[in-house]
Parts: structure tokens; sequence; C-alpha cells
């Protein structure tokens, strides 16, 4: 029995994974979706002082209280810098990192450095106008399946801008953990995520999927991601 632990990206919470986690249950595994404070069902605690630091807290307070180790730990998007966190402060307890169509910092980046550009400026803008919180983003702008995208939208809430600004301590490459994979996404609306995929699709020590979906392939693609998600609990 494999043990993973699975982290949603920016304005969404645990819900997202629901599909994944129950074909992983079916399959005898052990899994935990918790949701980041200020998101999904947390929307309660929404406080534009809430951090990335805080949200790699709940997730390293997750393998503590549930006594989790040898865990396959899983990023989505900007859960992608959330997992790097983790396993900056607590990688001995990490088998494998799982990277679905996600950030992978270096060591000091925030969301913000690896966006650049304009995509940043409109994420300053935005939080200037709504209290230090970003709207979320339509599901349609990340290509997610025509029968998802308005529930999505329904569930999903403001991020606090420090999250995205706030950098990594350790990096991705800087950590103590050796199995590395990545799942890329590449119908999912954007180039968000192109220059990591190309930088680490032939980097000898990641592992690098292509599913040709949406942003969200827990919800484009479920079965097929569990089926990845088997694989590494197999390996």
């Amino acid at each position: 029995m494999a043990k993973f632990v699975l982290v949603h990206g920016a304005f969404q919470g645990g819900w997202v994974y629901a599909r994944v986690a129950r074909l992983l249950r079916e399959a005898g595994h052990e899994v935990y979706t918790p949701t980041l404070t200020g998101l999904g069902e947390r929307s309660h605690l929404e406080d534009r002082a809430i951090n990335l630091d805080t949200h790699i807290q709940d997730i390293a307070s997750v393998f503590k209280h549930e006594d989790i180790s040898d865990a396959i730990l899983c990023g989505h998007s900007y859960g992608g810098m959330v997992i790097t966190g983790v396993a900056g402060e607590i990688g001995e307890r990490i088998r494998t990192l799982v990277y679905i169509d996600a950030y992978a910092p270096a060591d000091g980046q925030s969301l913000l450095d690896i966006t650049g550009g304009e995509t940043a400026l409109a994420f300053l803008e935005q939080a200037r106008s709504s209290n230090g919180m970003i709207p979320p983003i339509p599901a349609a702008i990340f290509n997610v399946n025509e029968d998802d995208a308005a529930w999505v939208d329904t569930m999903s809430v403001a991020q606090p801008l420090a999250t995205f600004v706030q950098g990594v301590r350790t990096g991705v490459e800087s950590n103590s953990v050796a199995n590395r994979t990545y799942i890329f996404a590449s119908a999912n609306g954007g180039d968000w995520f192109v220059s990591t995929h190309a930088r680490l699709k032939d980097h000898p020590q990641w592992k690098v999927h292509n599913i040709a979906c949406g942003h969200s392939i827990m919800l484009d693609r479920p079965q097929e991601l569990a089926s990845l998600l088997l694989e590494e609990a197999a390996s």
C-alpha cells in the first residue's frame, strides 16, 4: 500500500481530486487530499496575509499529525510551489514528488518570478484593487473540459497575492527527494508550464509524461492520471 498526498492548485481545494482519490483508494492505497488555508471549504479563513509558507506548513502538518512517511507527494499548478517547499523541510518523509502541470521552482523563486512579465503585472494589479486577493481565473482559460468548467468556476475562490510573491527557500533540484515525475498537460490553454516542461523533459533525474488535455488533468483525464500515479506506487 502506498501513501498519496495530493495538493491542489490556486483558487481551488481538495475537492478537485475526488475522482482520482477514489480510483487510488479502490486500488488499495491511502490517499490524503488536504485543502490549503483560505481556499475550498476553508475559504472562511481567507486573509491577505496568507503566504506560501502558510500553505507549506499546512501540508507539513498533515504529514506530522497523520504520521505519514514514504509518501508520494503530488502538486497541481501552484501546488508545485507548495510541494517543493514541503520537500525542502521534510524531504526524508517523501518517496516521490509528482508535479501535475505544475511549477517546479529553483532556490528562492516565487510563482511571479517564474511567470514574469505581463502575467505578474496582471496579478499585482488585480490584487491592488481586491484588497490583496486575486480573483479566480475562469476555467475556460485553462481549457477545462466543457462538462466541468462551469462547476469549477462556482467552486473556485480568491487567492492571496502573498502566496504568489513569496519564494521557496529550497528549490526542487536542491531537496533530498531523488524520485521526481512531471506530468505535462499539452492542451492546457496557455504557455504557463512550457518552459518548465522544456527544462525537464530530457533531464536524467526526471520522468516526464505528456497528456493531451486541459490544465485540470484530474478532471479531464482522471483514469489516465490515476494510472500514472499507480505506476509510481509500483516502482
